[in-house]
Order: C-alpha cells, then structure tokens, then sequence
C-alpha cells in the first residue's frame, strides 16, 4: 500500500541519481510535493525529463557543499532525503578529498541545519557495505560491529554516528538506513553493480570475469529501496528517530558465482573466468528482521526476475550501447573533475 503523503514537501537531495529518479516518481505518486537538489556531476539531467512538467515537482541544479543552495532548497520542506554522494568504492578512491567533502562533511552541515529551518523528517542512506567482513555463518543487524574496508564506508560510518549522536538534540526526525546493494532498472541506469554488469555483459555476448566468486553480498531492488524511504516517511515517530534500519531482504543474498549462475540459466555459451585476488574483501550477510517488525516493511522484487527480465531486454537489442566507463551509467568519473 502507497503512503498518503499528499501532506509533505520533500526534497530529495541527490535526487536525479540511480535511486533519487526512482525515488522522485514514487514520493509524487504518493502525492507528495517534490522538490530535487541534485549537481548532476553524471551528466544525469536526462533521468528528470519525465518529471520536468509535473505540477508537484521542482528541480534545482546545485551542490551539496554550497550552503546557500542547501538552504534554500530545505526552506519549507517537511522531510529532507540524502542520497546525494560519492557511491562506491571504486569513485570515492579516485577522488578521496571530495568524497570527504560530499559524504561526510556536506551530509553532517545539512543535518545539523533542519531543525533551524524547521524539517520535520530527514533520512539519511548509508550502505551495508559498512559491515564489510563479517562471519558469513552468521548475519549481521543493526547492532553488529561495523568493519568498513573503504573510505566510502568509513564516510558513511562517520555521518551514522553524528545524525544517531544528535538524535536527542534536535527537533528534526532523523532516521539511518543501511541499504543493500541497489539493482534494478532506473531512469539514470547503473551497470557497474555486480547484477546488472554481469547480466548485460553475459547476455550481449562478452566475457566476464569474476574475482573472489565466493564472496557475500546482499542485494535490493531500486523500487523496494525507494519503498523503504516512503514506509520511514509515514512511520510514527517514535518508531523511526534515532533508529538504524537495514533494508533489502534475507533470501536476497548471493555470491558472485551464484548470481553467475542465475544469469546463466539465461544465456548459452558464455565465457565466465574466476580469479582470486580482487582489492574489494567484503564479504558479509545482513539481517533484515529489524525493518520488517518494526515498520511492517517487506521486498517485492527478486534478483532472479530481474535477471531473466533484463537478458531478454539485451537479447532483444535493448542495452547494447553501453560503454564501459561513460558516467551516465555509472559511477565512473565525476564530469566536471575530468
């Protein structure tokens, strides 16, 4: 069931990005006005086009780190969400000194000034990637020791503590959620993470190859990330502030080699190699339990359709002209630092 928040003005900073152009539609459907900050550093204006004439929404193109810009988009909003950041290993140690700046140090001023400008509601997303290795016989809650093995785990940790540390300071309704890892079709399409870029390169014909194969993860769909933001948004308060939630779904956790696999129930012929030695050692398995009674929240997508969804789509032509690299579909390189 779709919340009525026909009631709120959210702004979704970070908000024509792989999650945030989900995010947009549903808080609209959901009959919330919408406003986006967001600097398009992907070159991803194009992931709005399809809101640009919506009476509910409003974009402006602007910069995390510029408080004036912040301020005057947060100015009337009664629930704030931050996606806005340097996702991602990969992209945070190519630029090491703006990950800190837009992950830590933009996401703690942009806390710290709601309650002033009078926000109701602000939701920050982190990563489960926080976990980073963990037994994997176990699973590991809200509560499990934190382990980053990245500097854009270590940005995330880092705001986690300060909006948690706060919470009995401030007005503001602040709220964690640690997010699995994202999948799933979206306005600004991402194939550089692991379910997408093994299907569409499986599918289309190219070889892959595939480090520490045996390595955990847990995976959500960009729709069930999204629906987790609006649940949080129409919680009681007393259920929310202050509180951690991991989101995305205990059946949904997969090797890399069993996502492979899944993938070649789809495809004949594919040449896959398995290396060991990748820089990435995660590995790690998250409980959800906490989010589901709590809130009464649950996934509704799988990998599995996905994959069968998106091999037919690029055996049917669909997808074809990615290039590896190029920023609008994925978080390669940060346009305007190139």
């Amino acid at each position: 069931m779709t919340p009525d928040l026909h009631d709120r003005t959210v702004l979704v900073v970070g908000g024509a990005g792989y999650v945030g152009s989900v995010l947009s539609s549903r808080l609209l459907d959901a009959g919330a006005r919408v406003r986006v900050l967001d600097q398009l550093v992907y070159d991803n204006g194009f992931a709005l086009h399809h809101l640009l004439d919506h009476p509910r929404f409003a974009f402006t193109r602007g910069d995390v780190r510029d408080r004036g810009a912040v301020t005057a988009a947060a100015t009337g909003a009664t629930d704030v969400v931050l996606l806005a950041a340097l996702v991602g290993d990969p992209v945070c140690k190519r630029y090491p000194e703006l990950a800190e700046q837009v992950n830590h140090d933009a996401a703690v001023r942009l806390h710290d000034s709601l309650s002033d400008l009078g926000v109701q509601r602000f939701v920050f997303t982190s990563t489960c990637s926080n976990y980073g290795i963990h037994d994997t016989s176990t699973f590991a809650d809200e509560t499990s020791d934190l382990n980053p093995q990245s500097l854009y785990a270590e940005t995330k940790i880092a705001v986690e503590k300060h909006v948690l540390a706060r919470a009995s300071q401030t007005a503001t309704t602040g709220t964690v959620l640690r997010v699995a890892t994202a999948y799933g079709l979206s306005p600004r399409a991402r194939f550089d993470l692991t379910v997408s870029q093994f299907t569409r390169e499986l599918a289309a014909g190219g070889e892959l190859v595939v480090y520490d194969a045996d390595t955990w993860r847990p995976y959500c769909h960009v729709q069930d990330l999204s629906s987790a933001v609006l649940t949080v948004l129409d919680a009681p308060r007393d259920l929310v502030h202050g509180e951690v939630f991991n989101v995305g779904d205990a059946d949904q956790q997969f090797t890399k080699r069993m996502i492979v696999d899944e993938v070649l129930k789809h495809v004949d012929g594919a040449t896959v190699t398995y290396r060991e030695g990748d820089t990435d050692p995660r590995n790690y398995r998250v409980a959800f339990d906490k989010i589901s009674s709590t809130l009464g929240f649950r996934t509704r997508h799988t990998v599995q359709d996905y994959v069968g969804a998106l091999t037919s789509a690029v055996q049917a032509g669909i997808f074809t002209d990615v290039r590896a690299g190029d920023p609008r579909c994925g978080n390669y390189a940060v346009a305007h630092l190139e």
